[in-house]
């Protein structure tokens, strides 16, 4: 969102671009729908944000569909560890699923941190990480039916 409220981004092409340089590679079906998804507004001058635009973009439904789409798309396995809780991914994958999960606002998540492949999910204890190891592992077992 800070590159659209500068409004000096213009095209699609440029987002990929710039988000290249800040390290987050995106496929352009992706980076349009999400550009969509945020309700960013193309005008001649490039994208904006428009007036009033909230700090939280997406409503919950949206925020869990889109962590559905990250864990049944990119997540290998999940497992809690006392109050963490990792989810292993393919090499390059680990970003978009932690921004998910951060995105989700899920209860008894404390943060995310991203490496290449794996996703550290710090929840508030123990029992808050066997929950949400448990609702997480639900999205594998259902790709895998």
């Amino acid at each position: 969102m800070d590159l659209a409220r500068s409004g000096t981004v213009r095209s699609q092409a440029e987002f990929q671009h710039l988000l290249r340089k800040r390290g987050i590679v995106v496929a352009q079906p992706t980076l349009s729908r999400d550009l969509r998804e945020l309700g960013l507004a193309k005008t001649p001058s490039g994208y904006l944000v428009p007036q009033g635009q909230l700090t939280q973009f997406s409503p919950a439904a949206t925020r869990e569909t889109r962590l559905q789409r990250a864990l049944r798309g990119s997540a290998l396995s999940v497992q809690a560890a006392g109050s963490l809780v990792i989810v292993r991914t393919p090499p390059a994958a680990a970003h978009p699923v932690a921004r998910a999960l951060d995105e989700a606002e899920l209860a008894g998540v404390v943060g995310t941190i991203a490496g290449d492949d794996t996703v550290f999910v710090a929840t508030a204890g123990d029992g808050a990480a066997r929950a949400l190891a448990r609702r997480l592992a639900a999205s594998l077992e259902r790709r895998a039916s």
